[in-house]
């Protein structure tokens, strides 16, 4: 829908769509309802949602909650893809291991700012 929005054609929706699909290894689930995924397919389909707009500015929140450790890493490095093409990236997460990918931390701790860093990031690919 919100590709429509920015008065895409339907053939470039579609393909934008599918490629976006592709990326997080959901092609194959295209047709497939909401309640027919699973929680991690339902996340994966999000963040190929928020891909397919190509946007300048991508708000994450626990984009990797839901998903195993492979899913997570590639939707990471989808991310880190994303931030390398121009886009922004704000991301919320709980796990260290993601949150070592970004360039700037901010830890929060009952709502306030505890500690906020520079800091080269670490290869989306995380090996732990």
């Amino acid at each position: 829908m919100p590709l429509t929005y920015r008065n895409m054609p339907g053939s470039e929706r579609k393909k934008a769509v599918h490629e976006a699909l592709e990326r997080v290894g959901m092609s194959h689930r295209q047709k497939h309802y909401p309640s027919q995924l699973s929680g991690g397919q339902q996340q994966r389909v999000a963040v190929a949602r928020a891909l397919g707009g190509s946007p300048s500015i991508l708000l994450a929140d626990e984009p990797i909650g839901n998903l195993d450790s492979q899913n997570g890493e590639a939707v990471m490095s989808l991310l880190e893809e994303l931030h390398q093409s121009g886009s922004t990236i704000c991301m919320v997460t709980h796990d260290p291991r993601f949150a070592r990918c970004a360039e700037r931390s901010i830890r929060l701790f009952d709502g306030r700012i505890v500690e906020e860093a520079d800091q080269a990031p670490i290869a989306a690919a995380v090996a732990s």
